[in-house]
């Protein structure tokens, strides 16, 4: 079976907001109840005004099986250079370990060198343990800890 990698549309929307709540820490912070919270398009519609944006959708025989955001930032250091950074990687659950998360990432870095970009980067929860192999085990390495500072309560 072919993955399709693609710009998502807004009709795509409710099954990426599922795939992102069908995870240990989305069933926390997500909600994909119809209709959706009107946030989520919101954001989406911000996405898809920005050209440094990409929110992807990954199709398999018509059915929403993955998503990641790709962010294009331009930065002073390393010369000017670009870098990619990927975000909210999801994998349906019943499709877990079948190689799709690999394909995707790979095709993100691609896309990312098609962008112009020097590196790519990501960040991933402390908890996710699978996901930090998975990552390794793709070539990616443990570089720099990341930090966060949360300005508003969760919705």
């Amino acid at each position: 079976m072919t993955l399709h990698l693609r710009q998502a549309t807004i009709t795509d929307l409710p099954a990426i907001v599922a795939l992102l709540a069908d995870d240990v820490n989305g069933t926390q912070r997500e909600d994909a109840s119809l209709p959706l919270d009107p946030g989520y398009t919101a954001a989406f519609a911000a996405i898809a005004a920005d050209p440094d944006q990409e929110l992807i959708a990954a199709e398999q025989d018509g059915r929403i099986v993955g998503t990641l955001q790709l962010s294009f930032l331009p930065g002073l250091s390393f010369k000017g250079a670009w870098r990619g950074q990927i975000e909210a990687v999801r994998i349906a659950g019943d499709l877990r370990g079948q190689g799709l998360g690999g394909e995707m990432i790979r095709w993100a870095v691609e896309r990312c060198r098609q962008r112009g970009c020097r590196m790519v980067q990501l960040t991933s929860k402390t908890n996710r343990a699978d996901a930090h192999r998975f990552y390794e085990k793709l070539g990616w390495k443990k570089t720099h800890a990341g930090f966060k500072l949360q300005l508003t309560e969760d919705r």
